[in-house]
């Protein structure tokens, strides 16, 4: 909110001239309304929720929750259909009364609910979809499959889900629903294993979910999905806790697997790009970011990633446009509008950058209702509020987050830059110190994150910038 500080002695009181309020409104609501993408959204829209566990061991949530995202992962190739995150679906709680609302908040207007049940050898898949605005069942079924079928089953039921909201399949999206990612069950099963530990996003979830990627590339060498998710796996410890040639190197080498096994897969390309952007060679980056656009125009994955690299290279405006395209695709998702709001501060349009920030907290807050512990949410949501004023409240989501992984390095990082933004240089510099100490080598980070700019010159800052290669 635009407004002017009056300093007195005895306290500070603010003032703010209408038409600036108007403006500032005014903004604020055309950025909401273009990152939710409501302006031109005319496709009818499902979640998809986990699928309720019914095996008698309750030992297959990470089955049921595959089954649920392969699920949306086929409806996602639909171009006439559009389908909410997995992270915004998958919050949804089945049991709750107020299910169809939350959906409707999400601007779902169907809802998918489903179960799985395995028991000697076999398994039951039992799928139905409702509508959000009435309640009223649109379509169930029920799948008895061995196992050997279950591409099969998800093929059936997208199609299924496809007939029932009368959409018509384009030849090439009915080719792509038939796709099977892999023959071999354990393969498949170890992939889906490797995926419930990659989305814990800590440290120690992504090592879990490497093991379990490269248990999978072995059992089926030409299983791409498993390569790119070890290629993920692989640019995550590289980012994030082990900046060494050794992974780097496993990340693109696993990468140019996934897209020789499989070059019409937009996240292979999408794996590639993240994986040559950790090391250069612009040329190639751009062009493997742009491959798995055209491939999947609304792989969220491809334009938050690419956003992050134009950002990196100091193109701020494309950087903007790929972010702004990113929320389109997942307007519930809270990186992008606070990612962007620093570029649009950059590029001289701050009122810009207060809505989107005042966004990106609002979906921050809504996702920690979720997922509590969830400590990106946390720094990033903290960074968002200090810059918007919100001082105190912004220190204290940090306190969270440190409570959560005091060595985490990204996060010592991101703590330094909030401390920084909010005038506590000691404990900034402190936070920066340690994500040193703890195997963080990003001198890019330090020397162009505008966030730390009130530290530059410091004899620490220095200090630390003399130790980084």
């Amino acid at each position: 909110m635009p407004v002017h500080r009056l300093i007195h002695d005895k306290a500070g009181s603010v003032f703010a001239y209408p038409a600036e309020l108007d403006a500032w409104w005014q903004s604020r609501q055309q950025m909401e309304a273009r990152a939710a993408g409501w302006a031109e959204e005319k496709r009818p829209s499902v979640a998809i929720l986990r699928f309720n566990d019914l095996s008698k061991e309750r030992d297959q949530d990470y089955f049921c929750d595959g089954v649920a995202e392969e699920i949306l992962g086929s409806l996602g190739k639909i171009s006439g259909l559009r389908v909410i995150s997995r992270v915004a679906s998958f919050r949804l709680d089945p049991q709750s009364a107020n299910l169809l609302e939350s959906a409707r908040k999400l601007r779902a207007a169907f809802v998918i609910q489903g179960s799985v049940r395995k028991a000697n050898g076999n398994t039951k898949i039992a799928v139905q979809l409702t509508s959000a605005a009435t309640g009223d069942q649109v379509w169930a079924e029920s799948y008895a499959t061995d196992l050997s079928d279950i591409f099969a089953v998800q093929e059936e039921i997208a199609r299924s889900v496809a007939a029932a909201l009368e959409l018509k399949l384009t030849t090439s999206e009915s080719a792509a629903l038939q796709w099977a990612p892999t023959s071999q069950l354990q393969a498949y099963d170890c992939y889906l294993r490797g995926r419930k530990h990659y989305y814990g996003y800590g440290p120690s979830d992504v090592d879990c979910a490497i093991r379990l990627f490269e248990k999978a590339t072995r059992i089926d060498p030409g299983y791409a999905l498993a390569w790119a998710g070890l290629a993920d796996g692989w640019s995550y410890t590289y980012l994030y806790s082990e900046r060494t040639a050794e992974a780097l190197a496993r990340a693109q080498e696993a990468a140019r697997h996934a897209v020789e096994m499989e070059p019409k897969l937009a996240q292979a390309h999408a794996s590639l790009a993240l994986a040559l952007s950790l090391a250069g060679a612009e040329a190639e980056i751009e062009n493997e970011f742009e491959t798995a656009l055209q491939l999947d125009p609304n792989l969220f994955e491809a334009w938050y990633f690419y956003a992050r690299h134009a950002f990196a290279q100091g193109d701020l405006r494309k950087a903007i446009r790929l972010y702004e395209q990113a929320m389109r695709v997942r307007p519930e998702d809270y990186q992008s509008p606070l990612l962007v709001a620093q570029s649009y501060e950059e590029t001289g349009s701050p009122e810009r950058a207060r809505a989107v920030r005042l966004l990106g907290v609002k979906l921050a807050a809504e996702h920690l209702e979720y997922y509590p512990g969830d400590v990106r949410a946390l720094y990033m949501g903290a960074n968002g509020l200090v810059s918007l004023g919100r001082v105190q409240e912004g220190l204290e989501w940090a306190a969270r987050a440190r409570r959560m992984r005091p060595n985490d390095s990204m996060l010592l990082y991101n703590l330094g830059c909030v401390y920084a933004l909010a005038g506590k240089s000691t404990d900034a510099l402190d936070c920066l110190e340690l994500a040193v100490d703890s195997g963080l080598t990003q001198r890019g980070w330090f020397l162009h994150d505008s966030n730390l700019d009130t530290l530059r010159g410091s004899p620490r800052f220095e200090a630390i910038l003399s130790r980084l290669p």
